[in-house]
């Protein structure tokens, strides 16, 4: 039985991706749950943000990983992630994609009953870290 994936990307998105991959090596996804960082996706060299002990694991792009905010998640975990980007500046400043005049953004589906019964088990920080 194949399982439900949380997390895909857009070609555009994609292509991004790997533009800031050659530019800055490995990197990593936050998408925080609001207040000061807003809840847009942000792209950070691997190691330049350290998800919180609760924060969820929700997939992989190109290798790198995604984590949420784990209120975020609860709220969210009833929909698969789309990463998608737009041309203009979002409210992450510090985000890789910014000085490009770019700026990631999610798009949210909700799954259906069948796809969210195939749904892996989060990864919470925590717990990739042991």
């Amino acid at each position: 039985m194949t399982k439900t994936s949380r997390l895909s990307a857009t070609p555009k998105a994609l292509e991004l991706i790997k533009e800031l991959a050659q530019e800055h090596g490995d990197l990593m996804f936050y998408q925080a749950g609001g207040c000061c960082e807003g809840t847009q996706p942000m792209c950070f060299k691997k190691g330049g943000y350290f998800p919180r002990m609760r924060d969820v694991l929700i997939g992989e792009l190109l290798g790198y990983d995604f984590w949420i905010d784990h209120n975020l998640f609860e709220y969210w975990k009833h929909a698969h992630f789309e990463l998608d980007v737009l041309d203009g500046f979002g409210t992450g400043g510090f985000s890789l994609e910014i000085p490009k005049g770019k700026t990631f953004k999610v798009n949210y589906t909700i799954f259906t009953p069948e796809e969210a019964a195939q749904l892996p088990e989060p990864t919470m920080y925590k717990d990739r870290n042991k």
